[in-house]
């Protein structure tokens, strides 16, 4: 072969792997879903609140702090139809942590949190029609980031959670909250202690319980049972983890996503994982395109069933189940933001608010994620 044919060759080589190489890029960066833009600031800075979309529409904003120990008793009401924030009156309790969940008569359930140094066992209702917040009987146990389950029937399975500020804080007790005569009730205790873990109900009204840490980080896994009362074992995760999201799969299973090792800040994960509802087992899937933690408990199911992960770096994630990869949307958060909060609005997009970077003061910025 002549020197001119070898290198003839050699250029056709070359120019086929560029080739190559450009169709396999062109479709990653075609393939953003959705897009994230800024939206009105909220009227406080917040992160650690919580968000709740009320029977109206309108989202309710509760707690939460600017910084470390400055915490808040306001809460704020976001109006998808003006875009904007306006007051909502104030909490009983300061407190950042806490859980809240929509109740079938349209108040809402505030109970939980942090309140300084320590933890609290205070509950309130909010009512949307008065927009105040009036105290109610106590939980049978102070729980700072607990988890909160709304079954069918209106009850609330709270699990979990801090009982103090320190290590050794976690607690493995779960109660039951009644509605119907606004009453705490005590149910099972999760075999393991546990505290910024995750909870997911499956369509026969099961729930999951994930991770979090106890006396040491754990990857084990327990379901709660309504009918019984009790929890019980099930797979153990493949990674140990906490401070993740988790969000229902059409068809069922659910995702794991993100989170932290034992070295928090240092082990933050891009690691993801499924857990077949009927093997009972986790399974790897694509990890994440960013390591993150500090990320709201329940990531968002949009209207075409993949998930929304936001919180913990500047990019907004989208798993979709049918591809079994996470995709990027486009557009960026302005920073890392950590326990930010994410909430789908009746038109099927998603309110981005609050959140604080790598360092304890917290945002006013809101964002909105519209998108498959």
């Amino acid at each position: 072969m002549t020197r001119l044919r070898i290198l003839l060759v050699a250029l056709a080589t070359i120019s086929v792997a560029f080739a190559v190489a450009a169709s396999k890029a062109a479709p990653a960066a075609a393939s953003r879903v959705g897009s994230i833009r800024p939206a009105a600031n909220m009227l406080e800075p917040r992160s650690g609140h919580s968000a709740t979309l009320l029977p109206d529409g309108k989202v309710l904003i509760a707690g939460g702090m600017r910084r470390n120990q400055d915490f808040y008793r306001s809460a704020e009401l976001y109006d998808p139809a003006t875009g904007r924030f306006v007051p909502a009156g104030d909490m009983t309790v300061q407190r950042v942590g806490h859980i809240a969940v929509l109740l079938p008569s349209g108040k809402v359930l505030i109970a939980g949190g942090w309140v300084g140094r320590g933890c609290t066992d205070s509950a309130e209702l909010y009512d949307p029609a008065t927009r105040k917040f009036a105290a109610i009987g106590k939980m049978t146990t102070r729980r700072a980031r607990p988890s909160a389950t709304l079954f069918k029937n209106g009850d609330v399975l709270i699990a979990g959670g801090a009982d103090h500020d320190g290590p050794a804080s976690s607690v493995a007790s779960a109660e039951i909250f009644h509605p119907a005569n606004l009453a705490f009730q005590p149910t099972g205790s999760m075999h393991h202690a546990r505290v910024s873990h995750t909870a997911t109900m499956f369509g026969d009204g099961r729930v999951l319980i994930v991770g979090g840490k106890g006396e040491s980080l754990s990857a084990s896994a327990e379901l709660y049972d309504p009918k019984t009362g009790r929890f019980t074992e099930t797979g153990s995760l493949a990674v140990a983890r906490y401070k993740h999201t988790a969000g229902v799969l059409p068809g069922g299973n659910v995702l794991i996503a993100g989170g932290s090792d034992d070295r928090d800040w240092q082990g933050k994960l891009s690691s993801a994982e499924i857990y077949d509802v009927h093997t009972g087992k986790f399974t790897t899937t694509s990890p994440l395109n960013e390591s993150r933690f500090k990320l709201p408990d329940e990531a968002v199911q949009l209207v075409s069933g993949r998930l929304l992960i936001a919180g913990g770096s500047r990019q907004v994630e989208v798993y979709d189940p049918e591809s079994g990869r996470f995709v990027l949307a486009s557009g960026q958060l302005s920073d890392s933001w950590h326990f930010m909060s994410e909430t789908r609005l009746k038109d099927g997009s998603v309110l981005l608010a609050g959140g604080y970077p790598n360092n304890d003061r917290a945002t006013a910025q809101t964002w909105i994620y519209r998108g498959p």
